[in-house]
């Protein structure tokens, strides 16, 4: 029986969720455990620095454990990412935990992106992220399949996915832990994120192209901007500044993919094979990978 540890290395999380997703992953026959501070609250923060490192750590070096399933985001793991074990399991998460997806890549450890206790605990089971999700926790490869997107740039792209929230990037940027500290020569980037200022979205995409990270991609998903309103003096949408971004390069653009701060946010596995396919569909397959 595979098992399946939940910490809080973040934001506060409501106990009740915890609970949900427990017994939820528990009827899908696993082992599920949860750290000592995982219900903790320290001001914005589930306990101190110390407590949610020390559950991370105790996670990434109890053998029991197959995979880490981190309660939620918000916001906290760049204040511990520089004392964090070496990461040799899946750990599943999104938003903040993007830091700890870069900390995989980096320690070349694939990491699943996607819905945390609170989804878990609450989507319908026959949901397409809690169907997605099952199948990629059985090793399951997977298909998506969505409607394509006018601002797509058509094209195809093989290579590992790498990313996640565009702010926790832009974060790291200039880091250890930044996006051209992975290995991979040309990786397809994800990004998407949440309560941000139009112009705010160009400086980061900026930095990025700046940076040279934009223009050594195989491919860029566009995912949701949630709660990001686009800004009239900027004289584009949001997705429109994305694009312009990138105009320089002809690898292909995935826009409006379902990932990200909205319940529809399906999984995927980030530093593993994938590939997406831009044309009359937007395809996005990913490779099984067993926890």
């Amino acid at each position: 029986m595979k098992h399946i540890r939940i910490i809080s290395p973040s934001g506060v999380i409501a106990p009740p969720f915890i609970d949900g997703a427990t017994s939820r992953l528990r009827a899908w026959g696993y082992k599920v455990s949860e750290g000592a501070h995982a219900r903790d609250a320290h001001g914005r923060f589930a306990g101190t620095d110390e407590e949610r490192l020390a559950d991370l750590n105790e996670a990434l070096q109890d053998e029991s454990v197959d995979m880490i399933l981190c309660s939620r985001g918000g916001y906290g793991m760049q204040r511990i990412i520089d004392k964090v074990a070496e990461i040799k399991k899946p750990i599943l998460g999104f938003s903040d935990i993007t830091a700890l997806h870069q900390l995989s890549g980096i320690h070349h450890q694939p990491s699943l992106h996607g819905i945390m206790c609170k989804h878990i605990a609450t989507l319908p089971e026959d949901s397409e992220p809690m169907v997605a999700l099952r199948k990629l926790l059985a090793g399951e490869p997977m298909e998506y399949r969505w409607e394509s997107h006018p601002l797509n740039r058509p094209g195809q792209a093989f290579a590992p996915i790498v990313g996640g929230n565009l702010s926790v990037l832009y974060g790291l940027q200039g880091t250890p832990y930044g996006l051209s500290k992975l290995s991979y020569q040309f990786p397809i980037l994800l990004i998407e994120d949440i309560a941000e200022r139009h112009y705010h979205i160009d400086r980061m995409m900026r930095n990025l192209r700046l940076s040279g990270v934009l223009a050594h991609l195989s491919g860029l998903i566009v995912g949701q901007f949630s709660d990001c309103e686009d800004d009239e003096l900027m004289g584009e949408s949001i997705y429109e500044t994305i694009k312009e971004a990138v105009a320089d390069y002809d690898y292909p653009v995935l826009f409006n993919a379902p990932i990200g701060h909205v319940e529809h946010n399906v999984p995927l596995w980030l530093h593993g094979h994938a590939s997406i396919d831009c044309g009359t569909e937007s395809v996005l397959r990913l490779d099984g990978f067993h926890i």
